[in-house]
Formats: C-alpha cells, sequence, structure tokens
C-alpha cells in the first residue's frame, strides 16, 4: 500500500479546481471566498440564543453581504457583460436586489421582534440559492472564466474596492 502524504499546513496557492485542475482566476477565488465565509455565518447564525449576540452576527453578515454585493454590481457584472449570459446577469441583480430589501427590513427590527429569525433563515436561503446560481457549472463564474476579461486583474480590483468599502463602514480589513 502506498503512503499518501498529507499536508498539514495551509497552503497559500489558490486552490485547484475539483473539474478541471486548474486555478481559480483571483476574481472568482476572492467571491468565493466571501460565498464560504458567509454561509459560515448564516451556519453560526443558528446556533446562537442571546439576543446580542445575534445582532452582532447578523450586522457582521449585513456588512458582508452589503460590500459583496456593491463590488460584483460595481466591477464583476459589468465586465462580464458579454461574457455571461444576459438573463444569469439580470437575475443576479434581481436577486441583490431582493437580499438588500431584506437586509434593510431586518436591520430596522430587533431580535427579539416576530419574524427577526425567519427573516435572517430566509435571507441565509436566499443567499445560498444565489451562491448556486453563481458558482454551479454553466453558472456565472463559468462562464466568466471561459470569456476573455483578465480575471486575476479584476481579483486585484475586487480586492483593492472590498478594502475601501469595509474601512468606509469601520469594518475589519478583508482577508
Amino acid at each position: 500500500m502506498a503512503a499518501t502524504h498529507h499536508s498539514t499546513g495551509k497552503s497559500t496557492k489558490p486552490r485547484r479546481t475539483r473539474r478541471t485542475g486548474r486555478r481559480d482566476p483571483l476574481a472568482v477565488t476572492l467571491l468565493k471566498k466571501d460565498h464560504r465565509e458567509v454561509e459560515d455565518m448564516f451556519d453560526e447564525y443558528e446556533q446562537l440564543e442571546e439576543e446580542g449576540e445575534k445582532l452582532a452576527l447578523f450586522q457582521q453578515i449585513a456588512a458582508a453581504l452589503k460590500v459583496h454585493t456593491q463590488i460584483e454590481e460595481e466591477i464583476f457584472y459589468p465586465a462580464e457583460r458579454g461574457e455571461v449570459e444576459d438573463d444569469m446577469l439580470d437575475e443576479a441583480q434581481v436577486e441583490h436586489d431582493g437580499a438588500k430589501k431584506l437586509i434593510a427590513e431586518i436591520e430596522r427590527m430587533k431580535p427579539s421582534d416576530d419574524l427577526y429569525d425567519a427573516k435572517v433563515k430566509v435571507l441565509g436561503e436566499y443567499i445560498k440559492h444565489h451562491v448556486k446560481e453563481e458558482e454551479q457549472p454553466g453558472g456565472i463564474f463559468a462562464q466568466a472564466k471561459r470569456g476573455d476579461e483578465d480575471l486575476n486583474a479584476m481579483g486585484e480590483r475586487l480586492k483593492a474596492r472590498k478594502a475601501e468599502l469595509m474601512a468606509s463602514m469601520g469594518g475589519r480589513k478583508p482577508s
């Protein structure tokens, strides 16, 4: 039986995709990383019981989603018009608009209010659907990777804009 070697350290190299063995370009890597972070926050929210903790975590979720949607809308989606099917980008924009409305609604509430937890849960499900649409085979990211746009250069623009937005919101620097 051959010995297998498992690395214990974190690699600094971009992650390779399962299907192609090629690394995702920086723009896709950064956007997927945002997706995983928000998914983890929604999972964590489900475990909370204390209202103060729920409010603090929802505020982090809201900030992350606001920044993520803004960088996609300002940089990624416009650059991908012509590379990605228009109807997919249009649907993604409508999904962003719906998420923003739900976020604003939740922000006007307190965790003790009726339906607060339900609205956060529905927002999480909404985001999960949106992420699936972007990441699935043939989805927005797959189409973008097949296009002519330099997604590594775009990734640098996304990273810089995210840092600006997080700083303006008083948030932490993106990792």
